[in-house]
């Protein structure tokens, strides 16, 4: 009979304390393979959603991690707004020479339905045209495509492009409408329609979960208008629809508002050369106008992975490994504690002709094997917790889990059991090398 079957055996033969020390290796490898798979996933999220644009322009009372937070993860609170003019410095004022692409955001309105929220951002049709959201392994650009539709005109202030994740948790398709809710709560103001154009298709960044809204309508609804300066109140109002509205008109009778009344929340900014981003970052961050601030995406998002997420993934690391390192040593103390009792069987061996070596190797055998099946269950248990959980986390932070997502990591789990298990089993192992044949056959009669 070989190694692998006696083991097998013995651990049948105590089947309820080889079950609970299973258990625990399965637990510890479990978490293990959460702060492997999520955290790795979690990174590339981070790193990619910051990509295909050198800087972000927005309100300096923010702040950095506030502002790259809520403009390019869709997180928080809107941030202080910045004068429209910013925006028009970069399209044909002062910063052009530096511009690539400029695209405006507007942000402050939200969509609810069936217990979800998402953002609604109020920009240009460059957002999708002249921005990219990422690169290939080949360096290539990756250009936003849409799955049905098109992107949003210009000329057509109430259209609105949605992400595949709002497509797919609302049902919502091209040609239906939806309201912006005014603010961030389900019980704020409802604004007029805006009609689905376009769906994107899917990004793996937190444009998935956000819905497009043109920003000459978004100008256009209640309370988003600064104050006119304006010698009446018609003249304050004459981007209003007045008489009859022509049902043929998509802007349904609406003129463009006024520069002087608008503002924007942030600005992204694609530069045309390598030094650019470092000449922006010096004249608006160090010039004298302080009412904005220049970030870099990528800067931020880097350090919020090297002080934030890379420590805290390291003490869940220790924890997990603590964890795996006491299922071992409950491996070695059910084994050492049954010796005892297995001390005949093992004499009965060595009289029938097996040798020491034989015995202890048969124990070694059983703490792999231990080991062995808890860390399998744990990895596919670790997995199957990813499958339940990521409709969740992908629904209120649009990280995308799933459950095949593995991490080269995880290749060095099960030899590194092995050899766990075989230092774990050594002493017990040890234990059954050294039995006294005589004395144990003595004692058994």
């Amino acid at each position: 009979m070989s190694f692998w079957k006696i083991a097998w055996r013995n651990m049948q033969q105590r089947a309820l304390a080889s079950s609970l020390t299973g258990l625990s290796m399965a637990l510890g490898v479990m978490l293990m393979i959460l702060v492997i798979v999520i955290h790795e996933v979690t990174v590339d999220q981070f790193e990619r959603d910051a990509q295909g644009y050198h800087l972000i322009v927005g309100g300096a009372k923010g702040g950095d991690v506030q502002l790259v937070m809520n403009t390019v993860f869709h997180i928080g609170q809107a941030i202080y707004p910045i004068p429209y003019s910013y925006y028009t410095d970069f399209v044909d004022g002062k910063y052009a020479p530096y511009t690539k692409a400029a695209v405006p955001y507007c942000i402050g309105d939200s969509y609810h339905k069936e217990g979800h929220k998402f953002r609604v951002i109020a920009t240009t049709p460059d957002l999708f045209d002249k921005i990219a959201y990422g690169a290939n392994d080949d360096g290539t650009d990756k250009r936003y495509e849409f799955s049905s539709g098109h992107n949003f005109a210009a000329d057509h202030f109430f259209e609105a492009v949605i992400g595949s994740i709002v497509a797919a948790k609302t049902g919502m398709k091209v040609g239906d409408s939806f309201q912006p809710t005014h603010g961030m709560s389900a019980g704020g103001d409802k604004h007029i329609e805006f009609e689905i154009v376009g769906i994107l298709a899917p990004t793996g960044t937190s444009n998935d979960r956000a819905m497009f809204a043109n920003m000459e309508g978004f100008f256009l609804l209640d309370g988003h208008a600064l104050s006119a300066e304006a010698d009446s109140a018609e003249e304050a109002d004459s981007h209003k629809p007045t008489g009859e509205v022509d049902p043929n008109d998509p802007n349904r009778g609406f003129q463009p508002l006024p520069e002087a009344q608008r503002e924007v929340t942030a600005i992204l900014v694609l530069c045309n050369d390598a030094f650019a981003p470092m000449t922006l970052d010096k004249k608006i961050n160090k010039g004298k106008d302080r009412t904005a601030i220049a970030v870099m995406p990528g800067k931020v998002v880097q350090e919020l992975l090297d002080n934030i997420i890379g420590p805290v993934r390291i003490v869940l690391f220790v924890l997990t490994l603590l964890i795996i390192i006491v299922a071992g040593i409950s491996i070695l103390v059910s084994i050492y504690n049954s010796m005892s009792e297995r001390s005949h069987d093992i004499a009965v061996m060595r009289a029938l002709g097996a040798s020491r070596t034989a015995v202890m190797g048969i124990i070694m055998v059983e703490s792999i094997l231990l080991s062995l099946l808890g860390g399998i269950a744990g990895v596919l248990l670790g997995h199957a917790v990813i499958g339940l959980v990521s409709p969740g986390i992908e629904a209120h932070a649009g990280i995308v889990l799933k459950f095949w997502h593995f991490n080269w990591q995880e290749v060095w789990l099960i030899p590194g059991l092995v050899i766990f298990a075989s230092l774990v089993g050594f002493l017990p192992a040890l234990t059954a090398y050294r039995t006294d044949v005589g004395r144990a056959l003595g004692g058994g009669r």
